[in-house]
């Protein structure tokens, strides 16, 4: 399992903000469909002392979260630039609205399209590249790891110096 003191709150919150130390810190858990699902379910953990909130593309999953805030976004890709400009125009409400202290994603397009939202708004970013990414990073992942202020791959052979950082896979 994925643990990382990024997402305690004390490393999260500066204690210079307007919140206070004993606020839950606001996580915004965003993955696509299918497999970028499953991995986010199992970091979960991982933010039990947070106010999390998900966004995926298919309505059914709000069924594995009941306890949990749920936004529903269009789903997107490279190839489909219209539907990818109408789930940038949602995220970024979202984003807006929310106010998240964190920024998670496994990808895909809906999760690069949080991290830099997110960035924008000041959050805490984190990219878990898919553990289905064996030979390489995934494009997403490829594109917005760097921005990042964690950026992680499940496979010890894709790790670099300068990231991604491998320190175990989910599944």
């Amino acid at each position: 399992m994925l643990r990382s003191p990024v997402f305690h709150h004390n490393a999260v919150l500066n204690p210079n903000t307007e919140r206070s130390r004993n606020v839950r810190p606001k996580v915004l858990a965003v993955a696509s469909g299918g497999g970028h699902w499953v991995q986010l379910l199992r970091i979960k953990p991982a933010f039990e002392h947070c106010d999390v909130t998900f966004v995926t593309v298919h309505e059914s999953y709000s069924a594995q979260v009941p306890d949990h805030k749920f936004y529903l976004v269009n789903d997107a890709n490279r190839w489909t630039r219209i539907a990818l400009l109408k789930a940038a125009r949602r995220i970024a409400w979202i984003v807006w609205n929310e106010k998240p202290d964190i920024v998670v994603s496994t990808g895909a397009a809906p999760g690069y399209l949080a991290l830099r939202f997110g960035q924008m708004m000041g959050a805490r970013t984190i990219w878990l590249d898919s553990i289905a990414n064996v030979e390489q990073l995934s494009m997403s992942g490829d594109r917005i790891g760097h921005c990042a202020d964690l950026w992680l791959t499940q496979w010890p052979h894709l790790a670099r110096p300068d990231g991604p950082y491998y320190t175990g896979a989910v599944l």
